[in-house]
């Protein structure tokens, strides 16, 4: 699962639909592969405004990466600087969570990675 989905799910139970606590899911025992992509800076300016800026901070600060800035860069302090642009490209693309578990914050329920695939199926008592 590569750290850019990750960015875009939430717990799946119906009680943690309308609390924020369930947003950002959090890696737990998570084991990081790192794939080589081609760097696509569209690609990067095109996603920016859709990601979560501070569930984002969070995922990466849980995950041991370097600490990203407050703020969100713009596309174009994105074009200008190069580091920034590749650190991005490292962490939302190249790198992908191929076994562990996602928690959530409200309710603590444990989605498991297997393969880089999360199970999101919930089991009876918590739909």
């Amino acid at each position: 699962m590569k750290i850019l989905s990750l960015n875009f799910v939430n717990c799946a139970a119906k009680a943690c639909k309308a609390t924020a606590e369930s947003f950002p899911l959090h890696p737990k025992d998570a084991e990081l592969v790192q794939d080589e992509i081609e760097l696509n800076p569209a690609m990067l300016t095109n996603v920016l405004p859709r990601l979560d800026w501070a569930a984002l901070r969070i995922t990466s600060s849980e995950l041991g990466f370097p600490q990203l800035p407050e703020q969100a860069p713009t596309a174009e302090e994105l074009q200008a600087d190069e580091k920034t642009l590749k650190d991005l490209h490292h962490l939302l693309l190249e790198t992908q969570i191929s076994k562990g578990k996602l928690v959530c914050g409200n309710c603590g329920h444990e989605y498991a990675i297997k393969e880089g695939i999360a199970n999101f199926l919930l089991p009876s008592h918590l739909v």
